[in-house]
């Protein structure tokens, strides 16, 4: 490169330094320093380190982003600090920090609006509207219908040993994430920012118990996540071309991590791209289950109802066990929150929130409870207990020559759910960030594309290193228990708030008894396997949960920090052109 071309980049590096060295004098960070709204004083109550805040007069936040990290990441397009702002291809705008800033107050042409479609001139860095009402019920679908209802959907006949009391556990499950979701509908059309239970836990507790989730949530439980269903995808492409033995364990793992390198790449170039990706996924798998559907109503309409016959004989009476069915069932369930996380990139959030889930989550109860049907009129309970692919074994006797549908569906179905859970999970960290709970470059987006990036990478990585480690699938157990702590947390949460903020505005709002029933439901299945039967796995979960209050008190409580993480970020910025952002609240 020459001289020329390199002047922007290190004359912002020069600047970003000497900002960094009046920062650290004052002991703030360098991203703690921003441009607040004239004539009003700063409030730190939300993204204490990424930029000050200002409470507007009809209670919405509106967050400004520092003249520092404008002038680095301009410059890292060859704009140059100070330059002035300028709209980009995907009509997003980076300009020169706290330009016309007065114009944010009001809604003024050029300032920044609520749910709008698009950034407009002058206007600040930030995500962008665009997951609308199909889009948001295929993130929910696509990303809880995974692998698990093709391949192993025994689990709970296993636990019950009662296909009657199976039925009613897939049952209770689904009305359970619709209760869970409803709540959670509330909660997001109340705080429209990323995150989900982080920015419920911040508004109704405070930053610790948010840091706790987000210390366990982006270490373990989505990485995990993502990398058992990566897992499942790897090993049904390998068996398609491994037919007479066991599908190598290097290469399975090899074909994991490049699916996850696949999936970062789509999520990473475009949202329009990953909610696509999403749609047209989601789309295949329910024409998958369709098909399944259709071949298990011809045998029924054949008379195979033999398997019907004594439903609730021999079913399991211990509460324990049936806590851990229900774990079993949920963790087909899993992933009814996800649109909460995205919620500052939902288009009309307080309308198409609500309505997503109400569509999204009774069309999947009624496909588990139909699937389950389907198979159960092709074998019984004892084979689809043997099978170790059921769906498979069912296309085996079913489609004849079309058997191979069935392997193909299964790895739509992962693929697609892997999808929605990274898009999701790179929110997570990406809001945390902004709050000084993470590093603070997770919570930069890229400049012209609009995707929070380095979120998305730093998840990719955790979850192709948990590949490699091997043994994950015991985390299964650790995720069951530590989730249903935090989904009871939010729960809690909005009690909380009913009191603590009577008056604050809900476009939508649900019976004060569902939180109450779904916090009562969280705490036995808390408490319920520990006492029936004591695993490892939950000592494990407290011990990690309670080992985030060491890294609490020195980083975010004390803001510790040093000057090589000061450059790491300015490093990453340049490299990832990525930058800070504003954020959007309804």
């Amino acid at each position: 490169m020459s001289e020329e071309s390199t002047a922007p980049i290190r004359a912002a590096v020069k600047h970003w330094l000497s900002a960094s060295t009046r920062c650290r004098r004052s002991q703030l960070s360098p991203l703690s320093h921003s441009q607040c709204i004239p004539g009003h004083e700063p409030k730190s109550t939300r993204y204490t380190r990424s930029a000050h805040c200002e409470m507007h007069h009809d209670g919405r936040h509106i967050v400004h982003r520092s003249n520092v990290q404008a002038a680095t990441a301009a410059a890292a397009v060859g704009r140059g600090p100070g330059g002035t702002g300028e709209s980009d291809a995907n009509g997003g705008l980076w300009g020169a920090g706290g330009q016309d800033d007065s114009s944010e107050m009001g809604g003024a042409a050029g300032g920044d609006q609520l749910e709008r479609a698009d950034a407009t001139q002058d206007d600040a860095l930030h995500l962008q509207r665009r997951v609308g009402l199909f889009s948001g019920v295929a993130l929910i679908v696509g990303t809880m219908i995974g692998s698990g209802i093709f391949v192993s959907p025994s689990g709970l006949l296993i636990r019950t040993r009662s296909v009657g009391m199976s039925f009613l556990i897939w049952i209770a499950c689904g009305v359970l994430s619709l209760l869970g979701a409803l709540a959670y509908a509330e909660l997001g059309t109340m705080n429209t920012s990323c995150g989900a239970e982080y920015a419920y836990f911040m508004d109704a507790f405070g930053s610790l118990p948010a840091f706790l989730f987000s210390w366990v949530s982006t270490l373990v439980l989505k990485p995990s996540q993502l990398a058992i269903i990566c897992l499942s995808f790897a090993k049904y492409v390998v068996e398609a071309f491994v037919t007479e033995c066991e599908p190598p364990e290097t290469v399975v793992k090899m074909v994991a991590i490049l699916s996850i390198m696949v999936i970062l790449f789509i999520n990473c170039y475009s949202v329009n791209l990953a909610t696509g990706v999403q749609n047209a996924f989601t789309a295949a798998k329910l024409v998958a289950i369709l098909i399944v559907i259709c071949g298990g109503g011809y045998k029924l309409f054949q008379g195979n109802t033999q398997n019907f016959e004594n439903m609730f004989s021999g079913e399991t009476a211990s509460i324990g066990s049936i806590a851990t069915a229900f774990y079993t069932g949920l963790w087909a369930y899993d992933g009814w929150n996800n649109l909460n996380y995205v919620t500052e990139e939902i288009k009309k959030p307080s309308k198409n929130l609500p309505r997503s889930i109400m569509i999204a989550i009774p069309l999947v109860t009624l496909c588990y409870v139909l699937i389950n049907i389907s198979y159960l009129s092709v074998m019984s309970a004892a084979e689809m207990e043997e099978s170790e692919a059921v769906a498979v074994t069912f296309g085996n006797r079913i489609l004849g020559a079309l058997a191979w549908l069935m392997p193909l569906s299964v790895t739509i179905s992962t693929f697609g759910s892997a999808n929605g859970t990274l898009f999701a999970a790179g929110r997570l960290c990406f809001a945390a960030s902004r709050e000084g709970h993470l590093m603070n470059i997770l919570s930069y987006v890229h400049i012209r594309r609009l995707t929070p990036a380095p979120g998305l990478i730093f998840h990719s990585i955790i979850a192709a290193a948990m590949i490699l480690s091997g043994n994950i699938e015991s985390l299964i157990d650790f995720f069951s228990f530590t989730a249903w702590i935090f989904y009871g947390g939010a729960m809690l949460a909005l009690i909380v708030m009913r009191y603590t903020r009577p008056n604050f505005p809900r476009p939508y709002k649900v019976p004060f008894i569902i939180p109450v029933v779904v916090l009562v439901i969280s705490i036995y299945l808390i408490i319920a396997p520990i006492i029936d039967s004591p695993q490892v796995e939950y000592l494990y979960a407290a011990l990690f949960i309670l080992a985030g209050l060491i890294v609490y008190v020195p980083i975010v409580h004390y803001r510790f920090n040093t000057s090589i993480m000061d450059r790491f970020t300015v490093f990453c910025q340049l490299l990832l052109e990525v930058a800070p952002t504003q954020a959007l609240f309804d």
